[in-house]
């Protein structure tokens, strides 16, 4: 396939999925561009399509069916090619999917050009797959495109074992990027129009293996990224219990540039599931980082991702959990209905963690849980009227009207200025709309504090 420049070839991703996955995409985009293809909306109609898969629940995989149908009918003799986690677990079932011309795996994904070359489309799917252990070294990432933030890769992998998880199955063992790469990634970036990084990973919280060895810690990284100047704010995402210390906590209650917001998993309240779940800490642990967050930073907002319906969970242990989350100052939830997963513990181990729990009571655990966060989110922004934070506002705007979030992930709205687009201002929180949102009074002028 010619990428010449008088007719050079176009190229549209998808994206199912978490951070990491977004900044691996944006990364893949960028190799594609360095080689001559341009880059279009998936809309568009490309004679390339790369969609990057999860496979987190079976519902991912399923969102990975329907988006090679839409491709498939905006362009009919596209080249779709399948990266990701679900292609590294399930190559064997993509490419029986109608319209899928390759498939390449969690070694190999970010060679895709070396491997497709030409994008020829041959009588079967490729496949460009090996074992995960074949995942062993780390391969930088960062999305841009989005002008207020970007999401910057700083490990991959994870060497845990939760029983519900198929994570290590897809991405291979814990790894990490060097603190001296990501700040000069940070750098690159701060040359950009992008305000805000989000560090992102598998299990961030583990960063600082290189080749096995441990040389470095994630807190020996947020020190010295501090120290990047350029660049707004830094915020962290997904960090688990056991791994956020003291001292990463007592840092961002000082840092100027590290947003007060955590976001740490707790999947379930009740100490039997936890050690079901084969996770590494149990509730009071959970309840101590949160309390050490509150004490230093009362205003931080915390968010929390929880599992319901995991096998051997009763109707009281889940009330257990509810009455955890509904005690703890947290400000949202996010809810997984759990889904069983070929090869995990959980499925393997089925016998020896108790029943099934029933679909439609999984379904009504959530929706409990979902009505939670909400209450959750609603007295967080209560909290926060009347104060003044800095907002970055963002693009996107609707009906006149854009929005922005302050540096402790409070959503806001304000009417659209295009002055305003990606920029920082200190506001003044006065109202919760209809909608939920926060307004501000107006964003034009910064407020001064005093």
């Amino acid at each position: 396939m010619s990428t010449t420049t008088n007719s050079p070839k176009t190229v549209a991703f998808y994206t199912l999925g978490c951070k990491l996955n977004y900044s691996e995409t944006s990364t893949i985009g960028r190799q594609f561009e360095e080689r001559g293809f341009r880059k279009v909306d998936f809309a568009e109609g490309a004679d390339i399509y790369v969609i990057n898969t999860c496979s987190v629940t079976e519902n991912a995989d399923k969102k990975c069916r329907k988006v090679v149908k839409e491709a498939k009918k905006l362009k009919a003799d596209s080249f779709v090619a399948i990266v990701g986690c679900y292609a590294q677990l399930k190559p064997q079932e993509i490419v029986n999917i109608p319209g899928v011309d390759a498939v390449l795996g969690a070694a190999e994904k970010f060679r895709l050009l070396d491997h497709l070359q030409e994008f020829v489309k041959t009588e079967r799917p490729q496949i460009f797959h090996s074992a995960v252990t074949a995942a062993n070294t780390f391969s930088a990432s960062y999305s841009m495109g989005d002008r207020t933030r970007t999401f910057l890769k700083v490990q991959d992998g994870c060497d845990y074992s939760c029983s519900f998880c198929t994570i290590p199955q897809a991405r291979g063992a814990s790894r990490s990027d060097t603190v001296a790469s990501v700040v000069l990634q940070a750098y690159q970036i701060a040359q950009t129009d992008v305000k805000e990084v989000v560090l992102t990973g598998v299990n961030i919280g583990d960063f600082g293996l290189q080749n096995g060895i441990r040389s470095e810690r994630f807190y020996d990284l947020v020190l010295a990224l501090d120290q990047v100047e350029g660049l707004e704010r830094f915020r962290i995402s997904s960090i688990e219990p056991n791994l956020l210390s003291d001292e990463i906590i007592e840092f961002v209650a000082q840092s100027q540039r590290f947003a007060p917001h955590f976001h740490i998993p707790l999947q379930s309240g009740n100490n039997k599931t936890l050690a079901a779940m084969r996770r590494r800490y149990k509730r009071e642990l959970y309840a101590e980082r949160v309390s050490l967050i509150k004490q230093l930073m009362p205003d931080c907002c915390i968010g929390v991702d929880v599992i319901v319906g995991f096998p051997g969970e009763s109707h009281e242990d889940f009330l257990v959990t509810y009455q955890f989350i509904n005690e703890l100052p947290i400000s949202y939830l996010h809810v997984f209905t759990y889904s069983e997963r070929a090869n995990t513990h959980a499925v393997t181990d089925a016998k020896m963690l108790g029943a099934k729990v029933p679909m439609a009571v999984r379904a009504e655990r959530s929706e409990m849980l979902h009505i939670l966060s909400d209450k959750k989110r609603r007295t967080f922004y209560e909290s926060q009227l009347g104060t003044v934070h800095k907002v970055l506002f963002e693009a996107d705007a609707e009906n006149g009207i854009m929005h922005g979030f302050t540096e402790n992930y409070v959503k806001v709205s304000a009417k659209y200025d295009p002055l305003l687009v990606n920029e920082v201002r200190s506001v003044r929180l006065v109202a919760i709309n209809e909608a939920g949102l926060v307004e501000v009074e107006d964003a034009q002028e910064e407020v001064l504090v005093h």
